[in-house]
């Protein structure tokens, strides 16, 4: 029992890691590291990586709050529809067989890791790693540093909202890798800021779903406990080097990881 703690807790320091260096999107590796380190199903799987994902989330959430760079209103907007849809993708998940939820599971992992490919080369070549933006219905108010409230704004972030969530209860992500995208793609603010307030909404809508799946009884608290303290200190000890070794080469290597991990997800749930 012991050894299966200390192995949960060594996975969570990976997928702690793998955040603080890649920032908001990396923790959708916490599901295959569930299934292949601990044998668990997906549906087992998902409650428990959205436990240490949210609160390593939460972690980087309040130092961003610190700095002042969390779009507080708009992270609060937005998890407030992710957490109302959430419990839709749990329920989703639980009338689904675990083969097409790993098959679906693995396409999102594919899609998320060949952004990160692409934001990589990005910077590589010296443009830009948001790409261009054309169309951006919620922008700063230069006089008040505030996101201008406008119809457009709200309908934007609350398809983002019900988007993550949705797949937050059903697949067990957090929903860095559509958070951010579409901060990027609606808003002007800076990547700093995108990802401490997409950090913020992934702590708060994991912690509804946490929830959720406590109250349903399909939480494995003994493999969660040490798996999302693991990723805590995974995260507070990668961030002190985060300054030296983050960059887009390691971006492509931990999106290769992924890709292959989506890879084995497949083979693996075809070959059962």
């Amino acid at each position: 029992m012991i050894e299966h703690e200390l192995l949960a807790a060594g996975l969570g320091a990976i997928i702690g890691a793998v955040l603080a260096l890649t920032g908001a999107g990396g923790g959708i590796l916490a599901v295959p590291l569930l299934v292949f380190g601990l044998g668990l199903s997906m549906v087992e799987a998902a409650p428990v990586g959205l436990l240490a994902v949210g609160m390593a989330a939460a972690v980087g959430a309040l130092l961003g709050l610190r700095q002042g760079v969390v779009r507080y209103r708009a992270a609060a907007f937005v998890a407030a529809i992710g957490i109302v849809a959430a419990p839709f993708g749990l329920m989703l998940a639980h009338r689904l067989p675990n083969a097409p939820l790993a098959l679906t599971f693995s396409v999102v992992l594919v899609y998320a890791c060949a952004r990160m490919l692409l934001k990589a080369r990005r910077e590589l070549r010296g443009e830009p790693p948001l790409g261009k933006r054309t169309l951006m219905p919620c922008v700063l108010n230069p006089l008040q540093g505030r996101l201008r409230w406008t119809l457009p704004c709200a309908r934007a972030l609350a398809f983002t909202g019900a988007l993550s969530g949705l797949l937050s209860g059903l697949l067990g992500v957090g929903g860095g890798f559509v958070i951010i995208p579409a901060l990027s793609r609606y808003t002007n603010l800076d990547m700093k800021s995108i990802v401490a307030t997409s950090l913020a909404v992934i702590a708060l809508v994991s912690t509804g779903s946490v929830i959720s799946a406590s109250v349903g009884g399909v939480m494995h608290w003994s493999v969660g406990a040490p798996f999302a303290a693991g990723a805590v200190l995974g995260l507070l000890i990668a961030r002190q080097f985060a300054s030296r070794l983050a960059g887009p080469r390691l971006q492509q290597l931990f999106a290769t990881v992924g890709i292959c991990a989506a890879l084995l997800l497949v083979v693996k749930t075809l070959g059962g």
